[in-house]
Order: structure tokens, then C-alpha cells, then sequence
């Protein structure tokens, strides 16, 4: 296997014309690219030839949204139908009272973790609330990944959509990690324009992982690059945000910038996902 991507959104309908229902012209206008819908079976073949496992991440935001979710289950099916080019994260809507038996059906369902948007969700994950939610990943097993930073859905829009980029500042992620210190904290998209913030963070706590997707690598910032190939480089993960960027685009550029170390690649995500020996 050369590599695991790490941050891979489902390019079909039920998420793009669903879930996204009316943010995905801002996001395409914001990453430059027009996403092209495919089926699960389309996906699979292209990471196959890519020789590169996806991480598939499941979606709910109902509450804040209104928008209908990506069911757990649909992301439990794909990988148990193609295993070999996929495994997958849940997603759990911390505003519903069904949240922590959620976490339990997805570590039933056999997925390696949960997906957080604090942005899109309209939560702030360090409001102690939400913290039975993280308890319960931290006791199944389970990562708890959480977008950080800006957000390309709803960019360069009035009001941002609604959405509010204050709630995925990766500063609220520091008393997660402190107080759920079994549970794996990774912060996707290295929290910009906060990555030192981030950096810090993750400098102290061990349990906390940096996901550099949603970022042509070309434009990844110089303080970023120093820390992955260096102090942190066992606590970063490479990740695409496909549909919205190449995978193909992610590892040119991580080769030509000399950055596709195994570690970065493929090793650390293995490792917090508890895989087999990929190599």
C-alpha cells in the first residue's frame, strides 16, 4: 500500500446534492475545482489504482443544517463491499439525544473513528456538554477527527452561510485531548490561519494527530512544513478532501516537494487507526 488518505468525502449524490445541498458552489468557487460526482464502485477503482486506501467519512449535521445525513451504515457497506480501497469514519450530530448510543453503533458497525465539524454542526467541542460524546469514542476505541480552521463551504459568501469559523478554532481542541487523554484528537486541515496555535497543542499533548488536508501541499505553510518533517512528523497525516482536491494532484506535489515520507503517507494514519502492517 503507498499511501492512506485520510480525509475523503463521498462524491456521490447523497453527500454532494444532500448533505451539501447549496454549499458546494462556494466551496468549488473556494478550492479552485469543480467536483465530479461518481459512484462508490467509479471511487474505489480510482484508489485501487492509485494503490492508496481511502478514509471514507460519513455525515451528519441535521440538527444545524437541515440538510439530510450520510448515513453511518452507507459508509459500514462500502467498506465491508470493497474493502481493499476503503475504511471509514462515522459521523454523530452532538446536538441529538441519541449521540453517545451513536458512538456505540459505529464502533458496531466496525469503523475506525468519528467525524466532528464544529463549524457545520454548530457546536464549540470544548463546551463540557458535548463530552459524553468524546467519553464514549475515547471508551470504544474510536478516533475523533474535527475539522479546524476556515471552511471552504460557505467562503466568500454573505455571512458566511451562517456558518461560524469560531467553533472549529483548534485551541477548543486542547481541553478535549487533556481531558479524554486515551482518545486520538486529529485536527484536520492544520487549523489555518491558527496552525501555530495548533502546532502548540499538539507539541504538548501526544494524543493529538494534524491532518494536512483540504491543501495543495505547494501551499502548505513553511512553519507546518518544519514541524512534519520534523519534531511532530510521528503526529501528522496526509489527507486529499477529495472531491474537492486530487488525491492524484496531493501526491505529485508531496513527492516533488520531497514530503512523501512513509510516515506521513501511510505509517502514522495505520497506526491510529489501528490497522494492520500496511507495508
Amino acid at each position: 500500500m503507498r499511501a492512506i488518505d485520510f480525509h475523503v468525502h463521498l462524491p456521490t449524490p447523497d453527500w454532494l446534492d444532500g448533505s451539501m445541498d447549496g454549499y458546494v458552489e462556494a466551496a468549488e468557487a473556494y478550492f479552485r475545482s469543480t467536483v465530479e460526482r461518481q459512484s462508490l464502485g467509479e471511487l474505489a477503482d480510482k484508489y485501487r489504482a492509485l494503490d492508496v486506501l481511502a478514509v471514507l467519512l460519513a455525515w451528519d449535521a441535521e440538527t444545524a443544517t437541515g440538510r439530510p445525513r450520510v448515513p453511518n451504515e452507507t459508509i459500514a457497506a462500502a467498506c465491508l463491499e470493497y474493502p481493499d480501497a476503503f475504511t471509514g469514519l462515522g459521523s454523530v450530530d452532538p446536538h441529538k439525544p441519541s449521540a453517545v448510543d451513536e458512538v456505540a453503533r459505529i464502533a458496531e458497525l466496525g469503523l475506525r473513528g468519528v467525524k466532528f465539524h464544529p463549524s457545520l454542526q454548530a457546536f464549540a467541542p470544548d463546551d463540557p456538554k458535548y463530552w459524553p460524546v468524546f467519553a464514549a469514542c475515547e471508551r470504544h476505541g474510536l478516533l475523533a477527527l474535527f475539522h479546524t480552521g476556515t471552511s471552504g463551504i460557505g467562503a466568500r459568501q454573505p455571512g458566511g452561510q451562517g456558518i461560524r469559523i469560531d467553533y472549529a478554532h483548534p485551541l477548543k481542541l486542547d481541553a478535549v485531548a487533556a481531558a479524554h487523554p486515551e482518545l486520538t484528537v486529529v485536527a484536520a486541515h492544520f487549523g489555518w490561519p491558527w496552525q501555530m496555535d495548533l502546532i502548540a497543542v499538539a507539541l504538548h499533548k501526544t494524543n493529538v494527530y494534524i491532518d494536512i488536508s483540504g491543501w495543495s501541499p505547494k501551499r502548505i505553510p513553511p512553519e507546518v512544513v518544519r514541524e512534519l518533517k520534523g519534531r511532530l512528523s510521528g503526529q501528522f497525516l496526509w489527507g486529499s478532501d477529495f472531491p474537492f482536491i486530487a488525491p492524484e494532484r496531493c501526491l505529485a506535489e508531496l513527492d516533488e516537494l520531497g514530503l512523501a515520507s512513509p510516515a506521513l503517507l501511510r505509517d502514522n494514519a495505520a497506526r491510529v487507526l489501528r490497522l494492520p502492517d500496511p507495508a
